[in-house]
């Protein structure tokens, strides 16, 4: 129903031709400004498709007259840039970059027009922000950094693991950041850290494969290019009889998946919304600064106690109460 509405509205709502404050933006038929956002994400899967929803089911809250130009790069970088550019040609009042990827080819081509970026984990270190506060730059947004050293150290409790494997994507900055603070966080915690790079979603099968034998368990962390192919993990630490931690709860429903603990991507997309409303009301993007979601009803906790029979782990029941949702005889049960 919340699409219905926002489609609803999208279609009732005129086209802006105002190009980053240096004109005014097109009228609607009511006489009200109007706001063309263009939506750059870096593929569609759960995560960044729920950060798309929250985003646009906000703004449909808001009165704000918003269309939007929606693109997908399909894992790309190179179509990011093409993206970046088609937004400037049109004059899009405001640029959205979910993931890291199209954020950086929005602010190489946007100096003026306000930047937001969504599910970056570190912005400063994919040369998105200069600091983390309020900036004077045209860029703001949201970060989806997780507890890293907290979910590892989850896992381990829970399973006993003590050699984590993990798998990332070598050309993004989102995922080697995160490798890094994997491997940091299971040598902390005096575990052994054992990795698999790949380039694309396509070699994540075999990036699993080539691990699974050297690990107690595997560990993924939010790398958009291993999350749209999690399924494949999933099969391979099915077969192995291995519990697979996942830090995307929102691509985890029908898989073996051991633990799922992060972010509900939604409430990122909702951020993501709630920016834009200040930048649409005239808050500088530089002062928003970037966005640390720390409410605890942001992140959910999944686990499948199916999965865990299976692999013969008992769950405390401590843990148990936390969760957001809990998989049993096959039904997702959702508190």
């Amino acid at each position: 129903m919340k699409k219905l509405l926002a489609l609803s509205l999208i279609l009732l709502l005129g086209f802006s031709v105002f190009a980053g404050g240096a004109g005014e933006s097109a009228q609607a038929a009511d006489g009200e400004e109007t706001y063309l956002i263009g939506v750059s994400k870096l593929m569609s899967h759960a995560a960044l498709d729920a950060v798309e929803e929250g985003m646009q089911d906000y703004l449909a809250t808001t009165g704000l007259n918003v269309r939007y130009d929606f693109q997908n790069a399909n894992g790309d970088i190179s179509t990011s840039a093409t993206i970046a550019q088609l937004f400037k040609d049109e004059g899009v009042d405001i640029a959205v970059g979910i993931a890291t990827p199209t954020a950086q080819a929005l602010t190489n081509v946007f100096t003026d027009v306000p930047v937001i970026f969504a599910a970056v984990t570190d912005p400063v270190d994919a040369g998105l922000v200069p600091t983390l506060e309020g900036n004077d730059t045209n860029v703001c947004g949201v970060s989806d950094l997780s507890p890293v050293e907290s979910q590892i150290k989850l896992l381990m409790d829970i399973t006993g693991a003590k050699t984590i494997g993990n798998i990332y994507a070598s050309g993004e900055a989102n995922g080697v950041a995160l490798r890094n603070m994997a491997k940091e966080a299971v040598e902390k915690l005096g575990g052994t850290f054992v990795d698999a790079a790949i380039t694309n979603s396509s070699e994540v099968m075999m990036a699993a494969q080539s691990i699974i034998d050297r690990v107690d368990a595997i560990y993924i962390a939010t790398d958009n290019a291993v999350i749209s192919a999690l399924s494949a993990v999933d099969q391979v630490c099915s077969n192995a009889g291995k519990p697979l931690f996942s830090s995307d709860p929102s691509g985890v429903s029908g898989l073996d998946c051991l633990i799922a603990w992060g972010f509900n991507y939604y409430s990122i997309g909702v951020a993501t919304g709630q920016a834009i409303e200040s930048i649409i009301n005239g808050t500088p993007a530089g002062s928003i600064g970037t966005v640390m979601l720390t409410d605890p009803a942001d992140f959910e906790l999944w686990f499948n106690l199916d999965t865990a029979e299976k692999l013969g782990i008992e769950i405390p029941q401590e843990y148990l109460d936390m969760a957001a949702v809990i998989i049993q005889d096959g039904e997702q049960i959702t508190k």
